[in-house]
């Protein structure tokens, strides 16, 4: 049986955070679906194919790491993929509180799929694609936040 995990987000944009979550668990599974959710309640501020382009080109070095969309409920998403794992990044407590409470949800919804819990580096603690788009919007510089390979303006 692969091992695969799905890592849900908006990553609207992707960050330095989300890269390093991926890239710190790459190992441990045969398959990670970087899934972007498709949330039409919710004003993005790039492109569900920028954002692909932007995640593929980040990982386009790791041979395990594919990028997909998805609409509705995660849990259906991973039983549709065959995604027994859930990946799930934090930051602080205040993330820990959310993700434990999803993550009971999901478990009740799908016994069985686990979600995985990483911590990202110190560095990326702070780094959060809310505060990304806001630094934007006042014309400010990300590239620090952002994926080596990724050019916002490009």
């Amino acid at each position: 049986m692969k091992r695969i995990a799905v890592f849900p987000g908006s990553f609207d944009p992707i960050t330095k955070g989300h890269e390093n979550v991926v890239r710190r668990s790459a190992h441990l599974f045969d398959e990670i679906i970087v899934a972007i959710g498709i949330n039409t309640s919710k004003q993005s501020m790039f492109s569900l194919e920028k954002r692909k382009e932007w995640i593929d080109k980040t990982f386009q070095d790791l041979s395990n790491v594919s990028t997909d969309f998805f609409e509705g409920l995660t849990v259906d998403y991973c039983r549709k993929k065959e995604a027994k794992f859930l990946l799930r990044g934090l930051r602080n407590g205040g993330d820990f509180e959310y993700e434990r409470s999803i993550a009971h949800m999901n478990k009740a919804l799908w016994q069985e799929l686990e979600t995985i819990l990483i911590f990202t580096d110190t560095q990326f603690a702070s780094v959060h694609s809310t505060v990304i788009r806001e630094i934007l919007k006042n014309k400010g510089d990300v590239s620090q936040f952002l994926p080596d390979k990724i050019d916002i303006h490009g």
